[in-house]
Parts: C-alpha cells; structure tokens; sequence
C-alpha cells in the first residue's frame, strides 16, 4: 500500500506539471490571460449568486443571468482564442494531479475508536418511528426483527405525540439494560441523552432518511436491520456528545442533547417559517434577502475561547468537527470522540466577500475553529434554533458544550465502517513522498 502511495505521488507531480505545460508551450504568455479570465469568471459567478440569494426584483433578476451565462461567456472566449482545447486538457490534468496527490496523502489504515467486546443486553428496549425515512420500519420489518431477538419494542403513533425521553426513563427504571432507537437523528438525541443520563448502552438502529450519525458510526445505511446484530454480536465504545442550554429544566441539569449539530442564524429562521414545510425554495427566496443582509433576524455574536465572531449569517456548532478540506467529505465527522466541538461562522456582506468563499475554510468570510464550549448571544431574547433537525426557540445567550466519553454506543462487530478522508493538498508533502526511493522496502517511510 505503502508503494501504492508513492506511485500517486509521482503521478501528481507528473500531471500538475503536464497541466502547466500544456498551458506554456500551447497558449505561451497568453496562458496568464487564460488564468486571469478563468479566475475573474468564478469570481462573477460567485458574486451573482450572492446577488440571487440577498436581493429581491430586478436585481436578483440580474444577478441570476450574471451567475448563469458567465461561465458560457469565458468558454466562448477561449474557444473564440482557438484555446478552449488547452485550457480543457490543462485543467484536466490539474485535477488529476490534485486527485492522486491527496490519495498518496491519505492514511493508510482507518481511525477507528477503541472498542470492546460487549455482552448481549438481557432486557433491550427500542422505540421505532414507523414515519421515519419513508416507512424503514416496516419495510425491513425492524420490529418483528427486533422482538425475535428478545427486545421490547415501542412503536410511535404518529397521530398520538409521544415523550421519548420520558419512554426511554421509564424503561430504565423498569429494568431495561440497552436503549435504542430506528429513526431520525433528532429522536436518536433525545433517547441517547437518557442512555448516558442513566449510564446504558446505546444503539442506532439507521432508519431515518439521511442518518448522519449512523454514518460517522460507521453503519450500513442500505440494510438498517444489520444494526440489530448489535444486540447479540456487539462491541461498545464511548463517543462524546453536544449539549445545549435551551432554558428549559432537564434532567440533572445537562441540557439537551445533540449528537449532529446545532444551527444558529438564517437557516434556522428560515426553517421554523409556517410556510417552510409546504415550499420550502420559495420561502427560502422570500426570506433570505432581509436575514442575509441583517434587516430582519436576530444579530448574533459568537464566543468561542479567545476569538468572537461578530454578525455572522450562519453558525454551525458540531459534535466534533466536520470535515473541510474535503468537498467529497462534507457532512461527516472523521472522529467523534476528539472532546472538542466543532463551531462554523459564515460572514458575508457583500459580493467581493462572497467571491472570497471560493477559497474554501482559507476565505475571510468562513471561521472553522475547534473548542469545548461556545457561547451564542443576540440582540433578541430569544433566538430560533435547529437541533439534530429539530426547531426550536431558546432565550439567549446560549451555550454550547461537549462532554467527552458521554455515550455508550453498541454497535455490530461487523460493519462497514467509515471511509477515509482525503487530507488537503500539501505539494512539499507529495514531493517528498514522490521522491522515496527505496524507503518503503525497508519499512520506513519518509512522510
């Protein structure tokens, strides 16, 4: 494998100078102009599209066209030059030199965390959501499943609200010895905050429609009946989880749950509108403009350790970090048991800002930070909130918090397990590894 990632090395820096060559000998000092115009048309588009999102009428009208047809405009150009071929060739090479030199970056082996062999549970106890994920439930059959292997299982009633948490206690206190969950990621949060309340294992039973946490737990999300082999081939480890303040009384004091995220800003406005849920594009679009460019919504500060973001649009505080250099890799964790939270603030205010954003987590306008807890105020009382999906409204300020090692989570011994992430594109780093000869034969490894 070692070998394997040398060979991509080399196969980088053979293609990113193949890219560049392409450009000198084809386009020679125009290839700067080529650059130039690729550049300033991403910059456009980039800039429209902030226009469609934080403007109304006319304008957005304008934005749109700006953002559609500058893309065809700068293909046109290098075709008109005779070179669009070069810059297609070029640009295809770049990618491949950058696809195969964050392979030959990549770990070799998948980081996983520790786990045990755990007992089968004597008196299992889940709670299934027959809506969730467009009827998994009952189109696995998880609960005859489940019921054969011994467990009690509690189907909800959609018509009929039922307490979670207060099922999941109430089985404790009558001997339960595992809890678990088949349904989304808001239910599994609330179950998952008594299972560590009461100090019970967990298991995530995948039949919710995106399970987030199940992925980064590394479970089949095609099959959420291979979850059940948990309850008699299971291993147990500990993961952390989130917790936020919500004003309200919770047992002993924790707060509530998140075992994904907790969203603060214009998506959690826009999500608790009564006409979000019929069309949500267009009550996106109507919305937007006014949150975007602060004249409706509250104006949040973030506190963060030693740094604070003022009036940002949108936060983002994660239960571990989610990874960013990754665009194959967004929306899932690479660890869940690092202690830290992780906090994303976007700022934008103008076009040139939003034009900035191409630079990824190196852009102004985004701060990614890592800590154990965070504090988000406004200049309301109270702020709307999106928790693992669920909205909500809580008085601020708010704080955020992890508690490490919080959950106990039983799992299959045999799962697929969580892909591995690609790390940024470092070229001193592929050079290096590029450069190894006969290293790797004898064990070593220079990287």
């Amino acid at each position: 494998m070692r070998v394997d990632r040398h060979w991509a090395a080399r196969l980088a820096l053979a293609a990113g100078t193949a890219a560049l060559l392409v450009l000198l000998v084809f386009a020679g000092f125009r290839s700067i102009v080529l650059v130039g115009v690729g550049v300033a048309g991403l910059a456009a588009t980039a800039a429209g599209l902030w226009w469609v999102l934080a403007r109304t009428g006319v304008i957005r009208v304008l934005a749109f066209l700006l953002a559609a047809t500058t893309p065809i405009v700068v293909l046109v150009l290098y075709a008109v030059a005779g070179l669009l071929w070069v810059v297609l060739v070029s640009l295809a090479l770049w990618t491949l030199a950058v696809f195969t030199g964050r392979t030959a970056l990549q770990k070799t082996d998948p980081a996983r965390l520790p786990e045990r062999p755990a007992a089968p549970p004597r008196r299992p106890f889940l709670i299934m959501n027959p809506r969730s994920g467009g009827g998994k439930v009952g189109r696995f059959q998880l609960a005859e499943r489940a019921r054969a292997l011994g467990a009690e299982v509690v189907e909800l009633d959609p018509g009929r609200p039922q307490d979670v948490a207060e099922l999941a206690r109430r089985a404790v206190d009558d001997g339960a010895d595992l809890l678990g969950v088949a349904g989304g990621d808001g239910t599994q949060a609330l179950v998952a905050g008594v299972a560590a309340e009461r100090d019970v294992p967990f298991v995530v039973i995948c039949a919710g429609t995106r399970n987030h946490f199940a992925m980064d737990l590394g479970l089949d999300r095609e099959d959420p009946s291979a979850c059940l082999e948990a309850l008699t081939d299971g291993v147990e480890l500990r993961v952390d989880l989130g917790f936020i303040d919500v004003g309200q009384p919770a047992a002993e004091g924790r707060g509530r749950v998140f075992v994904n995220n907790a969203s603060f800003g214009a998506y959690a406005t826009v999500v608790q509108s009564p006409a979000y849920r019929d069309d949500k594009a267009r009550t996106t679009l109507q919305m937007l403009p006014d949150l975007l460019t602060h004249h409706s919504g509250p104006c949040l500060t973030v506190r963060a350790g030693e740094v604070t973001v003022d009036a940002p649009q949108a936060v983002l505080v994660s239960n571990n970090p989610y990874l960013m250099e990754d665009p194959a890799g967004l929306g899932r964790r690479e660890r869940l048991d690092s202690g830290v939270l992780g906090v994303l603030g976007v700022t934008v205010d103008n076009a040139v800002q939003a034009a900035s954003m191409l630079r990824g987590s190196h852009g102004p306008g985004l701060t990614s930070i890592t800590v154990q807890e965070v504090v988000v105020d406004a200049d309301a009382p109270v702020i709307p909130v999106g928790v693992d999906g669920e909205a909500l409204t809580v008085p601020t300020p708010v704080r955020c918090w992890i508690e490490p090692g919080a959950l106990r989570v039983q799992l299959p011994r045999h799962r697929p397990g969580t892909p591995l992430a690609k790390p940024p594109m470092n070229w001193r780093r592929v050079r290096r590894l590029a450069l190894t000869v006969g290293q790797t034969a004898a064990g070593r490894d220079t990287d």
